[in-house]
């Protein structure tokens, strides 16, 4: 997971995007505001939430994304920085790992895995079964997807 940490960093850093800690309203673990290229993380998350606001306020430095007044653009760009966060920190061999050893409880694969629960739940999204082939962030045409997997 450090490593993962790291790279976020790097990216952040390639970006010229500062990370900040400091104290934030109680609803809000972190925010990423475009104009300045400052991302805000609340200074006492535990580490696995840490984690997952700092991959998640990432993708919106990536993206450069800006609040809408629109309340549909704004829940698509979170949808997005979740999915995004999760495929960043959530190995897919991990994932199935941590299914299988707790029988798909999400609270205790978040904490196996080092996550939020809204993580792991994103990362469900983005899983498509067909037949016995799971995919992994499927898209539009052939061959278009993170990753394939054969399942019994």
């Amino acid at each position: 997971m450090q490593s993962k940490i790291l790279k976020l960093y790097e990216m952040l850093d390639a970006l010229g995007v500062s990370v900040e800690f400091v104290d934030l309203p109680p609803d809000d673990d972190g925010e990423y505001d475009h104009d300045t290229r400052v991302l805000k993380v609340q200074h006492d998350l535990l580490f696995r939430r840490y984690v997952s606001t700092l991959a998640h306020e990432t993708c919106h430095a990536i993206y450069g994304d800006v609040k809408s007044k629109f309340g549909p653009v704004n829940a698509k760009q979170e949808r997005r920085a979740d999915e995004w966060a999760a495929l960043f920190l959530i190995g897919l061999d991990d994932y199935r790992r941590e299914e299988g050893r707790h029988d798909g409880h999400v609270d205790a694969m978040a904490i196996a895995l080092n996550v939020t629960v809204d993580l792991i739940d994103a990362f469900r999204r983005i899983l498509l079964r067909v037949g016995d082939t799971v995919y992994v962030a499927p898209k539009m045409g052939a061959g278009e997807f993170h990753a394939r997997v054969e399942v019994a």
